[in-house]
Formats: C-alpha cells, structure tokens, sequence
C-alpha cells in the first residue's frame, strides 16, 4: 500500500510500505479521509520528541472496513467507520474507572516516542481495535467523520469544565480545538462567549461560529473590556487551547473569583504559572487530556447540523500531495485551518 512517511524531521515521502496485518481482535479499515493535526505538525520537526522517524502519522481519520479479525464481532466488511486516537487498555484500573484517556500503557495512533511506535492513517489502510470503533450516521460525509477527533478533544473538555447555561466563557486560542469549544459552548447555553487571539481571520471566523466578542490578545485594555462584559467579576470559565506562559496567565487573569480555568493547549512541557493570582482568588485549574468516550456524542452533533466541521476544512487534497501541505501548514500560510487528504 501506499503511505507518507516521515523519513526524517522535516523531510516525507510518499512510498510503498506494508499493509497492516490484523490481529484477531482488529480490523482493517480503509482510509477514506484523514486530518493534518496541528500536533504532527508540531511533531514534524522533532520538537516535541513524540514523532520520531520514520513513522507514518495521522490519528484523525475515517473509512471503510476492509477485513476483521478472528475475533471481531458487531463489525463487518463494508461499515463505514471512524476511530478513537487513543488505544486504551480495557482492562486497566484507570478504564474501569471510566477514564480509558488516562490508561496505563495506552498507544495514541500514529506517535512515535521513547515508550512506542504506532503507526497512523496517513496510509491507503490502518489497522484499529474493534473497541476503539465508532459508525458513522448515513448523513455525515468520511471528510466529517475525519473532523471528530478533534470536535471530540473540546467536548472532552467541556465535560470537565461543566458549562452552565448563560455563563460568561473566555477561550484563549481560536485554532482548531478553540474553534470546536465556542461552537459547544454555544449549543451548551453559554451567554458571552469570548474569543481571544493574535490572527485577526481567526476571530473573524469564531464570530460566525458563536462568538459573542472577540479581542485580539494584543489588544490595551482586554481585562478591563472582560470586566465590563462581565458585571466587573470577570469570566466564569476559561478555555485555554495554545499552552503557553502568555496565554495561560490570560486564561487565569480573566476569570472571576472561585472561577474555572480548564487547560487543553500543551505547546510548552513548562509554563511561568500564576499561582499566587489562583491561590488567593480560589481558581480552579483542571488539566483536559484528548478524549473520553465522547465519540458518539460529536457524531450526533454533526449529524443534526449542531456543530459545523465543514467551515474548518480549508482544503481537502491527494495523500500524495502530503508533504506540500505540511509544509504549508507548518509555515503558517495564511487562511489555513484543517487540510483532509485522500489515501
């Protein structure tokens, strides 16, 4: 079959590779559509040690099933599906307790790092367990099945900050993941909902999906404006999708009192943390790691027209045009959100 391998930090090739053999409780899929992640873009270039060449990257994807394993029941040739990132382990301490995201020995698809090496959906064909498998409603197209990973990663986060009706929400961060989150928020309730970013596009953008106001970060003022929009509190909850000192400390900073800052961006491993500002305003600071059985959820969402993955797509392209597109991706180009390549 036919694959993008990341040959070697910065450098892919579009090449003849194996076909996956598929255990017993497995199943083939064939790949009919596959996200760029802003995280193998990251990876790419080594920086975040989780990419390690040569690989074949992609967790963000839908498809056919083309074989299943001895084993494999529920499933059969021809279900169109789509697929968790994360391989968990069922019967670890941590799943039974309904946090299969936090599963000891877990595998994400298509990482490389010290721990392991699984290949991804950056191919004609990838093999998948039969529990990480989800069925795609009749109405949503693979490109929209290739799109609920990431919608997935908000709604995981969402379920943790547990978003009340007519809550004034910041979110920090207007890519792809805060994007998902003002478009949830939005269908949770919330009454302001508050964008803040650097690219003036991108706001443009969280405008049309559901955002009430949006602030570029660099903006004189930003706090007091929050202030205002918020009886002189501040926000109830805070999203923060970028991951690094600057942003967090907005995230922080712009929430009231007894407030809620929930973390999903993770550019930086280590941050200048405000803590006296959480310690003495009694923050609340939650950690939200990928996902957690919110799949289902997300596809029904997108089935009903409640959340649009389209307005994300920016183009959809050939596998084998890949690498141009990474590069694209990984030099900024403006105008570019999500890119779907075609196996």
């Amino acid at each position: 079959m036919k694959a993008l391998v990341l040959e070697k930090y910065n450098q892919f090739e579009f090449k003849e590779v194996e076909k996956p053999e598929v255990e017993p409780n497995e199943v083939l899929v064939k790949v009919k559509s596959v996200g760029i992640c802003g995280s193998d873009v990251h990876g790419m270039d080594g920086s975040t040690g989780r990419r390690q060449p040569p690989l074949i990257m992609g967790h963000e994807a839908s498809g056919e099933i083309t074989a299943v394993g001895s084993s494999v029941q529920n499933w059969q040739v021809g279900d169109r599906v789509t697929f968790d990132s994360t391989i968990y382990q069922l019967d670890d301490w941590y799943t039974r307790q309904g946090l299969y995201n936090l599963s000891d020995n877990r595998v994400v698809l298509g990482v490389s790092c010290d721990d392991y090496r699984r290949h991804g959906a950056f191919a004609e064909f990838v093999a998948v367990p039969q529990h990480i498998l989800y069925r795609i409603p009749e109405n949503v197209t693979f490109t929209q099945a290739a799109m609920v990973e990431p919608v997935a990663v908000a709604l995981h986060a969402l379920s943790l900050g547990k978003p009340e009706v007519n809550d004034a929400v910041v979110v920090v961060g207007a890519g792809m993941i805060g994007l998902f989150v003002i478009q949830l928020l939005k269908v949770a309730g919330c009454g302001k909902i508050m964008a803040i970013d650097l690219d003036e596009d991108k706001l443009t953008l969280a405008a049309r999906l559901g955002a009430t106001h949006c602030f570029n970060s660099q903006l004189p003022g930003l706090d007091q404006q929050i202030l205002e929009l918020t009886n002189g509190r501040g926000a109830d909850q805070a999203y923060e999708a970028v991951g690094v000192s600057e942003t967090v400390q907005l995230a922080v900073a712009s929430v009231r009192k007894g407030g809620t800052v929930t973390l999903l961006g993770n550019l930086s491993p280590n941050i200048d943390f405000p803590l006296q500002s959480v310690v003495t305003r009694q923050i609340k600071v939650q950690g939200s790691c990928a996902i957690c059985g919110e799949y289902p959820a997300v596809l029904d969402l997108i089935a009903d027209g409640k959340v649009d993955v389209n307005a994300l797509v920016s183009a959809e392209a050939p596998l084998a045009e890949g690498a141009d597109w990474f590069n694209r991706l990984y030099n900024k180009e403006k105008g570019l959100v999500k890119v779907i390549l075609k196996p």
